[in-house]
């Protein structure tokens, strides 16, 4: 969610295909570039036009001294592309985002997640996640993808390649599932199959140009698959987000016999492994405070003083600009816009926005409520979805004269309920609760003689799962114990 300091800048439009969705579907006139072709003038334009908003959307760039050790070591990477010959030509940026993702866009643009550090056990494995994102750049996959999604008519170019249409593809299912979308972190692109393929063997390439173990990229795809597992086991049970880099490089399982293979030939190069965590050692873990908190099935955000809980079995995704609550029943979002006090006129004004251009969305009718203190206004809207309906719900909160948040949800026709708990939840949390909030960090340590993983996954800071999530936090399988003298990451309260 937003900070504070950000709302006057939140989107009025959820529905819009902002600019970032062109830019991640690679959208670009003209012949596409050959692999060995260096940066162009009109793509390091693009890039450069698109960098302050993808920043924006993924919560900005950290800096310090973690950020500077991952910038240096994904402009040594990139440099091995061929897509410029001086570190230079790369921008680098560590993400402040609690979601598992990096990608890189046309113009030497590359970007990693803290979150996506955090599962990374060495040097190599950071390399290797930012080579595979700088190849899939080098190779104009996305504007490959987008020439594919023209010439098949398949919903236009940036519908065909988004992330999981909701609603199928009828004309308002694509549009309110860019609005879902947009704002959650969630829009990014599909590559097909014997793309990843392509990148991972690039990626492997520059791994082994550049000295490091071309292994690597195969140990980070297995912690992936890792944390792919774990997050389905988790989900339903309480605080499970999917690893975004994961879900949208699919399969990560089934590329690491691939990527092994490829690297065999190459030999043996360094990890850095050591180095890797002690620079890592304090990296904010899961979300900040500034943008939010889930913390099991409830989301607080300590800033803006409000908390809600999403249903049994749904899992959430916080983004710097909306929540998503996604589950098999239904699909749902939490976000912000102007508010000028008429809380009914908000609540048409998101159905106006969420419908856009191509659907006119209104509610059958308005009713006023009020929950747990906060007046409220919710709105349903059937919309016919190909040959099924479904029901649009605009559910929204008075926190202040000129502040609201709204849920959107959609769901089969006739099972909104579904959300009637989360509706009536939404509460104003107390600045003793709010103080409370702490967030979570990377914190190394070295193993000692007589130290187990069970016992140190015991200092993990959560309530669920320690063991497994240490196992899958360090690179470890259900067998493999711990040495003395070896560096291992813990999650834990950073006071």
């Amino acid at each position: 969610m937003l900070r504070h300091s950000r709302i006057s800048k939140k989107s009025s439009t959820l529905a819009a295909v902002a600019p970032l969705a062109l830019v991640l579907t690679g959208c670009m006139g003209g012949e596409v570039p050959s692999a060995s072709t260096p940066i162009t003038e009109s793509e390091a334009a693009q890039g450069a036009e698109y960098h302050p908003q993808l920043l924006a959307e993924f919560g900005g760039a950290m800096s310090g001294p973690q950020a500077d050790y991952i910038e240096s070591v994904g402009k040594n990477i990139a440099v091995r592309s061929g897509l410029g010959n001086a570190q230079d030509s790369f921008t680098v940026s560590l993400l402040n985002s609690s979601v598992n993702n990096a990608f890189a866009i046309p113009g030497g643009y590359i970007y990693t997640t803290r979150q996506l550090v955090g599962l990374m056990n060495n040097e190599a494995e950071l390399a290797g996640v930012l080579g595979h994102e700088v190849a899939h750049v080098a190779a104009r996959h996305s504007q490959r993808r987008q020439q594919a999604a023209q010439r098949n008519s398949i919903l236009g170019a940036a519908g065909a390649i988004l992330s999981g249409v909701l609603l199928g593809n009828s004309g308002i299912g694509e549009t309110l599932s860019r609005g879902f979308l947009q704002g959650s972190q969630l829009l990014t692109l599909r590559f097909s199959r014997s793309q990843e393929l392509q990148a991972d063997d690039l990626g492997i390439q520059y791994l082994d140009a550049a000295g490091y173990d071309p292994r690597a990229m195969a140990t980070v795809l297995s912690s992936l698959a890792a944390q792919n597992s774990l997050d389905a086991q988790l989900i339903g049970r309480g605080n499970a987000s999917v690893p975004e880099w994961a879900s949208t490089h699919p399969d990560p399982a089934s590329r690491v016999q691939t990527a092994l293979q490829k690297a065999q030939p190459l030999g043996s190069g360094i990890t850095n492994r050591d180095t890797f965590l002690t620079r890592i050692d304090g990296l904010l873990y899961g979300d900040d405070p500034e943008q939010g908190v889930i913390e099991g099935n409830t989301f607080i955000h300590p800033e803006l003083r409000f908390a809600f809980t999403a249903p049994q079995g749904f899992y959430m995704v916080n983004g710097t600009r909306a929540v998503s609550i996604q589950g098999q029943s239904g699909k749902a979002q939490l976000t912000l816009a102007p508010y000028s006090g008429d809380l009914a006129r908000y609540v048409r004004e998101q159905f106006t926005a969420l419908g856009g251009e191509q659907q006119q969305l209104a509610p059958s009718e308005l009713q006023r409520t009020t929950v747990n203190g906060l007046s409220a206004a919710y709105g349903t809207a059937r919309v016919n979805n190909g040959n099924s309906q479904v029901d649009v719900v605009i559910f929204a909160y008075e926190f202040a004269p000129d502040r609201a948040y709204h849920f959107v949800t959609i769901s089969p026709a006739g099972s909104a309920g579904t959300f009637s708990a989360m509706f009536n939840s939404m509460r104003r949390v107390s600045a003793s609760e709010a103080a409370n909030v702490i967030p979570r960090e990377i914190d190394v340590v070295t193993v000692r003689s007589g130290d187990t993983v069970s016992a140190l996954a015991r200092r993990m800071a959560y309530d669920d799962a320690q063991e497994a999530r240490f196992r899958v936090l360090n690179g470890l399988s259900s067998s493999e114990q711990l040495q003395a003298g070896q560096k291992v990451k813990l999650v834990v309260r950073s006071r």
